[in-house]
């Protein structure tokens, strides 16, 4: 038998490249916004870049975000950590300090550099347009996770009874949010215990505990 020397060899592996389709490449696109964003910053970002990192053409991410803006605010919507459940050591000071260092690394997590690129080198008419996503996915499940904190406390008799307020719920994202943007605190352990031992304790214990 005679075999011909002309008979064509298979193609190797790594020359056999699946297109990806649907999901599967929005959230690469949406992966390499991320990634632009927390290492050249909003700045730096281009349809283009995101594109090279996805590794498709910039037409398949014009085709589902037709601006930076569009596509930066999916991305962070999808990306932000979830804070679903407060923490529950035993007293409300443990549990403040644990809750506040889970935001400290959500902050210096990929998606949390992407949000702090959004927020420190965006113009405000920029910043309006990620309000809901900055809001939705940090600011208000934060608090809501402080309240829930604080109730335990006044349960507990803990914490004065009247210090369930919006005020006294907000002083923990906007600190941090402030300290960082301001004066680039990374929130060091020893920060945030001073933090809470200084500015929140004070606000919420029981003239009686």
């Amino acid at each position: 038998m005679v075999t011909s020397r002309w008979t064509t060899a298979p193609a190797p592996p790594q020359a056999v490249s699946a297109r990806r389709r649907g999901a599967v490449l929005e959230r690469a696109i949406l992966d390499a916004a991320l990634e632009q964003l927390s290492t050249v910053g909003w700045n730096g970002l281009t349809m283009e870049g995101v594109a090279a990192g996805a590794q498709t053409g910039k037409a398949a991410v014009y085709r589902r975000w037709s601006s930076k803006e569009d596509l930066v605010a999916d991305a962070l919507q999808a990306g932000l950590p979830r804070f679903e459940k407060a923490p529950d050591v035993g007293t409300v000071r443990e549990d403040l300090l644990a809750l506040c260092r889970q935001a400290r690394d959500a902050m210096f997590s990929r998606p949390g550099f992407a949000l702090r690129s959004v927020i420190h080198e965006c113009d405000p008419v920029q910043v309006e347009r990620f309000h809901g996503v900055i809001f939705e996915g940090v600011v208000e499940p934060t608090t809501k996770l402080i309240g829930e904190i604080v109730t335990r406390g006044i349960e507990r008799g803990e914490v004065r009874s009247d210090a369930a307020n919006g005020y006294v719920l907000d002083a923990i994202p906007a600190m941090m949010m402030y300290r960082s943007k301001i004066s680039g605190s990374e929130w060091s352990d020893r920060e945030i215990e001073e933090m809470i031992d200084g500015l929140m304790l004070p606000l919420l214990l029981s003239r009686d505990a």
